[in-house]
């Protein structure tokens, strides 16, 4: 192979490897936004009879990433979240083991009210209030 056709196909590969790099990128995600709430002033509902029943399940809705962190039916038992990472807008996921959010691009962990563990995320997540009457569950602004 010639140098000039070396050149020419490792530019190509550059090129592509370059695009699936912003494909998933942080910056790839939608930004930080406020959720809408409707007009019962709800941001999601969900039913607790047939979701989140375990520790460690988690629902992502409008904006909001809601964890069950601990066993029963009270406000306590549950935490919500921004779902986008303070870092540059990755979706974050909650672990169970460890308690904690974590944006899986670049490592920053968030406690289940928010706050940075581990950077590189320098701000905290934006808390939802979790209400519950019976068997829902509503994430309220």
């Amino acid at each position: 192979m010639e140098r000039q056709e070396f050149l020419a196909k490792l530019g190509i590969t550059l090129a592509a490897v370059c695009t699936g790099c912003s494909l998933v990128s942080c910056g790839s995600n939608p930004k930080n936004e406020d959720p809408t709430p409707t007009t019962d002033g709800n941001i999601f509902t969900t039913n607790l009879d047939s979701e989140l029943l375990n520790v460690g399940d988690a629902k992502v809705s409008n904006g909001v990433i809601l964890a069950r962190t601990a066993p029963g039916n009270t406000a306590d038992a549950f935490s919500a979240v921004q779902v986008a990472c303070t870092h540059e807008g990755a979706f974050i996921n909650y672990n169970n083991t460890a308690g904690l959010y974590i944006c899986p691009l670049h490592g920053s962990r968030f406690s289940t009210t928010g706050s940075v563990v581990q950077g590189p995320a320098v701000n905290a997540l934006k808390k939802y209030n979790v209400v519950i009457t019976g068997t829902s569950l509503a994430v309220r602004a």
